[in-house]
């Protein structure tokens, strides 16, 4: 049996090329902000849902795509009166990685996402049906269990991500600003917070870097992140050390590198958020992989997060 930190390792790591979900259900289910080691597409098919990301809320239309890079703050707000339908799919960064070539860079969908602070995509009626098509063919290829199928599938998921990519590359249709909803201050303030994660970021110094009351500072941060602004630090700061310590930098070295300058709070806080120390963490992570390159299967137990 698993223990709950593990478990919950499990569902912010991904050791495959990718996974595939496609979901329809009704649930009266509120989730919490989280954010996951890996990069995610959502297609949103049916039902009434707004996607919070990093400040920013969307309300979503059918087949609308959202890119949600790793270590990005999400949630989901869902009407549970209606079938919420949607496909999402989790993202290996390496994979993408090894995949691309020097003028086609695979991860650069969710590095536009990231830059222009706009993690959605709505296609156009023509766009539309190839994707469909291709999403057809790939869902297709996961189920059957033929020979080469694992080919099959890695073929279809890189057709998919040349394609988003070259639409994201691409002129876009202009969005229905009332279907995005954020307050730009907290914003641009979120972008600072990412880009100066080893700066001092006390309430004080980001209040009169933005010109901006700091209760005002605080009240808003809150309502539009549903973190306060010393948590949401916090959780940047141990989620990108997480990812040092997954590669193998030590976690002294780790916290330093992400703005922690006490390494006995650095561990606390650690081992608080991911219920291991680094140590622990680090061997656990080891594990996983172990694990998966052993068998080289697919664990259909894998634990799911939307």
């Amino acid at each position: 049996m698993e223990n709950n930190a593990l478990v919950n390792i499990k569902k912010g790591y991904l050791n495959e090329d990718f996974r595939f979900f496609h979901l329809k259900d009704k649930k009266n289910e509120e989730h919490a902000f989280h954010y996951h080691d890996f990069n995610k597409i959502v297609i949103f098919i049916s039902g009434s849902v707004t996607y919070a990301i990093e400040g920013k809320y969307y309300k979503l239309r059918p087949w609308d795509i959202l890119f949600v890079g790793s270590n990005e703050l999400h949630r989901p707000i869902i009407d549970s009166n209606e079938f919420y339908e949607r496909i999402i799919i989790w993202v290996n960064s390496d994979f993408l990685k090894k995949q691309s070539t020097e003028d086609s860079e695979l991860l650069t969908c969710f590095n536009i996402a990231v830059k222009e602070k706009l993690n959605l995509f709505r296609l156009s009626s023509e766009n539309l049906l190839l994707i469909k098509d291709i999403l057809f063919y790939l869902e297709k290829a996961i189920k059957e269990k033929d020979f080469g199928g694992r080919q099959l599938q890695n073929a279809y998921f890189i057709q998919l991500i040349v394609y988003l990519n070259r639409l994201m590359l691409g002129p876009k249709i202009k969005k229905d600003e009332k279907d995005i909803q954020y307050d730009e201050r907290i914003v641009n303030i979120l972008s600072y917070i990412n880009e100066h994660l080893t700066s001092d970021l006390s309430i004080e110094n980001i209040a009169a870097k933005f010109y901006i009351n700091r209760y005002y500072l605080m009240h808003n941060f809150k309502n539009q992140t549903g973190y306060t602004l010393h948590n949401y630090i916090l959780e940047k700061r141990l989620a990108k050390a997480a990812g040092f310590i997954k590669n193998g930098i030590q976690a002294i070295r780790a916290s330093e590198q992400c703005g922690f300058n006490d390494y006995s709070s650095f561990v606390r806080a650690f081992k608080k958020s991911f219920g291991l120390s680094p140590k622990q963490y680090f061997k656990a992570i080891k594990e996983i992989q172990h694990s998966y390159s052993k068998d080289n299967e697919v664990d259909r137990d894998y634990p799911f997060r939307e």
